[in-house]
């Protein structure tokens, strides 16, 4: 073999040990080797992750992270659990300091950029709760009394354009914590309260014929979790678990969770041709 020939299959063969240890060093491998999942989270935010009364954390987003893990070891329990801020959802990623961040964290291009995004687990939006003696028996009812109507919403820059893209002559009233506007509400000081989706259907949950949900929703954003751009292996395989927890083998934990948490049935999927492709 001449001497230039061998340099090149010198050359080959560190190209071909340097990828494979490139690739022993993914992290789907980081994680199996490690023998737990690393997941960033919060702990004030019921219904996606909180506390309970034994101090645990619990919630939607924490249900989704036992089911990744569980997909990767067959033990929900096997997470070592980061409890950090809503700012530190991104930097905790890209730095490596959790493997991934399951946290109601809204997609957006500008965070794409980013981290990569996982396949959605859960769309939210804005809707409208009522007490459950309400004079106003719906959506419409609300629009139609025009001015008359007040809605309390958490304080916002956007908080009343984006109450009157839905009520457009409502008078809003801004607070700034969640309780305050249940207590506006409460009080009579407030008709309806505008907030996400998911906290309506929780609170409706956590009070059974106390309020009622006015039955229109808007504003729509995208929930996912978040993982390191540039390991293809990694999204992949997060996509699969959530995937089968929405649609296959782990549909009846998925289903369970999305009852406890938000209180509705969710049909089983169909067999059949896939539903992905319809």
């Amino acid at each position: 073999m001449k001497l230039r020939e061998l340099g090149m299959a010198v050359l080959t063969v560190a190209a071909l040990l340097g990828g494979a240890s490139a690739h022993a060093a993914g992290k789907l491998e980081q994680v199996l080797a490690r023998g737990k999942l690393v997941v960033g989270t919060g702990s004030t935010n019921a219904p996606w992750h909180f506390k309970g009364a034994d101090g645990k954390l619990q919630g939607f987003d924490i249900d989704m992270a036992k089911i990744i893990a569980k997909a990767l070891f067959d033990d929900p329990e096997k997470i070592e659990f980061v409890n950090q801020s809503s700012d530190a959802r991104i930097p905790n990623i890209t730095t490596d300091k959790v493997d991934i961040t399951c946290q109601f964290i809204t997609v957006t291009g500008a965070r794409a950029q980013q981290v990569a995004f996982t396949i959605p687990y859960y769309r939210e939006g804005v809707g409208l709760m009522l007490k459950a003696a309400s004079p106003y028996a719906s959506y419409a009812a609300l629009k139609t009394a025009g001015a008359k109507v007040k809605v309390a919403v958490l304080q916002n820059v956007y908080a009343e354009a984006m109450v009157h893209a839905a009520l457009p002559a409502a008078t809003v009233s801004q607070f700034d914590s969640q309780d305050l506007i249940y207590q506006a509400l409460n009080s009579g000081r407030a008709d309806a309260v505008a907030t996400d989706q998911s906290s309506i259907a929780w609170f409706l949950k956590q009070n059974p014929g106390k309020y009622k949900d006015a039955g229109y929703g808007w504003n729509p954003q995208t929930y996912a979790c978040a993982v390191k751009r540039g390991d293809q292996d990694w999204l992949n395989f997060v996509n699969t678990a959530l995937h089968e927890a929405m649609t296959g083998v782990e549909f009846d934990t998925y289903a369970a969770s999305f009852k406890n948490w938000f209180g509705a049935e969710l049909p089983p999927p169909k067999i059949g041709f896939p539903v992905e492709y319809k």
